[in-house]
């Protein structure tokens, strides 16, 4: 029988967003109403289902579940934070606690208060050293003493990509030189946030959005899409917590040794390996099945990110924050579970230092621009548990 490290993290994890649908003071609800996603609604119905939920997951053996505390439900209008949302949120971990799940709370997965848009968002550096500063420390001390993890913002490299490089989220922009700034903006604040956050003596983990990127020609273009993409959503994030220096490509590095090590644990999220061929990117590799997503389902990229992050930043502890695969063949999503724990197995015999592992996700949910046609989750949205969740329940209980 495989067994498993001591203390080491079996979890889930989800969104408000897409487990409560856009809160109504949100720039994503906004999105919505003008026609550039679909409506999500109320979610797979967690705001009012999460006691049974957390249930599940105690029984699946899963004891730690990964939250969003929606910053436009706690804080609708500037300045004004609304006493039913913190109540409903101080609800759903206690919640969590009583039915032995170890809560961790994300602030930032992809959603914005309204007005925090209409200000400029993370465009702005004076947001993020005001107003999310100032956010990060009223979730500290208003929630703090209920959560046990903290992953602060959802990765943090893949948002300026989507919401700034034309990939069709809020506000909808296309244009490098805003998501070279937002990049900036929001790997300082992540990593300021991890720093602010580890004050409550619960540990921090970054997530990350880390594909790797293989360069399958020796096209110059290739080789410099390949370049490109790696600088920008691997060594931007893990170099300033490696060096304390940050590095976006086309912009002077930004010193803050401060943020060096801010981390308790590098979390990354896993989906795919990215090819790239004649200057494009193309799904890797070519004969591997494809997700509803359109992306190779291949779980041996898991290794290779898994080496890849060991050798970036050497000795830091790894965190495997989202693993998972949208499909409805649920015998595919058994053995990609299965091979995906072969991996990580088979790093920790190289001596990687792996500290868990969350599936993404526990319930079936909103996914963002392809609506609820895609099911990620351990069970569907009526909580009927699907045969796939028994592979980490055997890990799990091992």
């Amino acid at each position: 029988m495989t067994t498993w490290p001591e203390g080491f993290l079996w979890g889930t994890g989800a969104s408000s967003t897409q487990s409560e649908g856009a809160a109504p003071a949100s720039d994503w609800y906004d999105w919505e109403r003008a026609g550039h996603a679909p409506i999500s609604g109320d979610g797979n119905g967690f705001a009012t289902r999460y006691a049974e939920d957390f249930a599940i997951l105690a029984e699946l053996g899963l004891p730690h579940h990964r939250i969003s505390i929606e910053w436009a439900r706690v804080e609708p209008e500037q300045g004004r934070h609304d006493a039913a949302a913190v109540a409903h949120y101080r609800a759903v971990l206690q919640a969590a606690l009583d039915a032995g799940i170890e809560p961790w709370v994300c602030l930032h997965h992809f959603s914005l208060p309204r007005w925090f848009a209409e200000l400029g968002g993370f465009l702005v550096a004076a947001n993020r050293t005001e107003h999310w500063a100032c956010h990060v420390d009223w979730v500290a001390e208003t929630f703090g003493d209920l959560v046990r993890g903290w992953q602060p913002v959802n990765e943090t490299n893949y948002y300026p990509f989507a919401a700034y490089l034309g990939r069709g989220w809020p506000p909808g922009h296309d244009s490098y030189d805003e998501c070279a700034t937002v990049s900036q903006q929001l790997q300082l604040a992540t990593a300021e946030a991890a720093v602010r956050l580890k004050q409550t003596g619960a540990p921090v983990s970054s997530i990350f959005g880390l594909t790797g990127f293989e360069a399958l020609d020796d096209d110059p273009r290739t080789l410099s899409l390949a370049s490109f993409l790696t600088d920008l959503h691997w060594e931007a994030g893990l170099g300033l917590y490696r060096d304390g220096v940050l590095r976006v490509p086309g912009r002077d590095p930004i010193e803050r040794p401060d943020l060096a090590g801010s981390f308790d644990l590098i979390g990354f999220s896993f989906y795919t390996t990215m090819g790239i061929a004649e200057g494009a990117m193309v799904a890797y590799p070519a004969d591997a099945p494809r997700s509803p997503l359109g992306y190779g389902i291949d779980a041996d990229g898991l290794g290779r990110v898994l080496d890849r992050l060991h050798a970036t930043v050497p000795g830091a502890p790894i965190l495997v924050a989202e693993y998972g695969l949208g499909t409805d063949d649920d015998a595919q999503r058994a053995a990609y579970l299965e091979r995906g724990l072969e991996v990580v197995q088979e790093a920790l015999a190289k001596g990687i230092d792996v500290r868990g592992l969350f599936h993404w996700t526990a319930t079936d949910n909103y996914e963002w621009l392809h609506g609820y046609d895609v099911s990620f989750g351990l069970m569907d949205r009526d909580r009927n548990v699907r045969p796939s969740a028994e592979v980490l329940r055997r890990a799990a209980r091992s």
